[in-house]
């Protein structure tokens, strides 16, 4: 965190731009906000509101730090936020961008959780977002369409990209598994000289922003130093661990307390591929091994972080809070509840911000290898192919309300129950898929309209 010492520049006019640090906080609220509907919803709104309406980064550069955030454990959209903060504005820029992208939803999970433990159910609740996910279901198609377009260029990145969701929605293979061997793939084919692996170019009519900051003469921030990489990496370690370590050692590790701060300081470790990943692991710990919920209350808890704004991920607060406020160490409930829901949180968090601060100018210097290149233009394929499979995911459970795990000839995935089609659902999502395909409304008329929509179908008696 040198970066932002009292003895340095953090405004705009140090960094080569002209985007001042009061105008980004505005941007990255309104991104926060409208963060909605798991990673796919979340890349599409910074894709459409940082690519497309602001022009702070160009298609190559949002894919390129895309595919480095898919690669690391933890919710990559917040990953991502705090990467394009970093590069405009240091690391209070990626503190900003990636701070900002989980508040929301911590206000929202909490008052949730409050809700939930004192009355029992957050029926109200879905009622009220229910036109939500309607809108985020079409703004994620447009995200897979939008940059479908760019990244898949050619024949062999559209077969890439199909593979790449074949293999992951119908047979699911690892997700490290498949960008491995996207990246094994394009770098050999980069190295052929294959023209098809070559790396994407920004394609905007005006340089973006960072682009043209980054282009002549790299900002210091942006430069691997080891020095700085060394007190960033100790620095957040000991923000992460820390108070892990304190509380085990005066709680003792079986508290409940001690139990959350390494259950989820271990999560935060292994929660490749994203929350999607990762969820199916976490409810059978949560609910089997530590029994701090029921399966039940735990897609409940996963309901209301699908229907509100921040990552997925943010179901583990509900855990943590359902956790201590069973078992309260001498807390009032709602007390330990808090606590326990905020230091999940942090421990799930904080490390998120330590593979971003240490790693982000190392995958920097990678973007004129060619070879590198050509396998980030295959990872870029592939993750088209993850981002259309979360989109199905999301699909599915928005559209149907009950859907059946198939397990035949080697094929592994959700199909849905035709007759549990949902049809409010259904239409609502057509209307919104025309609005934004056809009509081009914008996005915050879309959800307006869809949440208005949904709370008219509850007092109709339709939901």
């Amino acid at each position: 965190m040198t970066d932002v010492a009292a003895n340095q520049k953090t405004g705009a006019e140090a960094l080569g731009h002209a985007i001042s640090l009061n105008e980004a906080l505005l941007v990255w609220i309104r991104v926060a906000i409208l963060s909605f509907g798991g990673p796919a919803g979340q890349i599409a709104v910074m894709h459409r509101v940082l690519v497309e309406e602001k022009n702070w980064i160009s298609e190559s550069r949002f894919l390129h730090a895309l595919n480095y955030c898919m690669l690391l454990p933890g919710p990559e959209a917040q990953q991502l936020a705090t990467y394009i903060g970093w590069l405009l504005h240091r690391t209070v820029g990626g503190l900003v961008a990636g701070g900002l992208f989980i508040v929301p939803g911590v206000v929202a999970i909490m008052g949730l959780s409050y809700v939930y433990a004192i009355y029992g159910n957050v029926g109200f609740v879905e009622a009220l977002f229910f036109g939500l996910k309607a809108a985020v279901l079409a703004i994620v198609m447009q995200a897979v369409v939008r940059v479908g377009k760019r990244a898949l260029r050619n024949p062999i990145m559209v077969a890439l990209a199909a593979m790449a969701f074949v293999a992951i929605f119908f047979f699911s293979v690892p997700f490290p598994l498949i960008i491995v061997a996207a990246a094994l793939i394009g770098f050999l084919g980069a190295r052929l000289g294959r023209p098809e692996f070559a790396a994407l170019e920004h394609s905007g009519k005006n340089t973006a922003v960072i682009d043209s900051m980054l282009g002549e003469g790299i900002p210091e921030h942006v430069r691997p130093n080891t020095a700085r990489t060394l007190r960033l990496l100790v620095a957040w370690l000991a923000i992460w661990l820390v108070p892990v370590f304190a509380l085990v050692i005066a709680l003792g590790p079986d508290d409940v307390f001690s139990q959350i701060a390494i259950f989820f300081s271990k999560m935060a470790m292994v929660t490749f591929g994203g929350a999607y990943a990762v969820l199916a692991y976490v409810a059978q710990q949560a609910a089997e091994y530590y029994h701090w919920v029921t399966p039940r209350e735990m897609l409940d808890g996963l309901g209301m972080a699908e229907t509100t704004p921040g990552p997925l991920i943010m179901v583990v607060q509900f855990v943590g809070f359902m956790a201590a406020f069973r078992e309260t160490s001498g807390l009032s409930p709602l007390v330990a509840g808090t606590l326990g829901g905020l230091l999940a949180t942090w421990v799930t968090f904080a490390p998120c911000f330590l593979w971003i601060f240490v790693g982000a100018p190392y995958i920097e210097t990678l973007r004129g290898n060619r070879a590198l290149a050509g396998a980030l233009s295959v990872i870029t394929a592939a993750v088209v192919g993850v981002i259309l499979n979360l989109s199905i995911w999301f699909a599915l459970h928005t559209l149907f309300r009950q859907t059946v795990q198939v397990h035949q000839f080697g094929l592994s995935f959700d199909a849905p129950v035709l007759s549990s089609i949902d049809i409010p659902a259904l239409l609502l999502s057509l209307a919104a898929a025309i609005a934004i395909f056809h009509f081009k409304v914008g996005m915050l008329t879309v959800l307006a309209a869809c949440c208005a929509a949904g709370i008219f179908l509850r007092l109709a008696g339709i939901i």
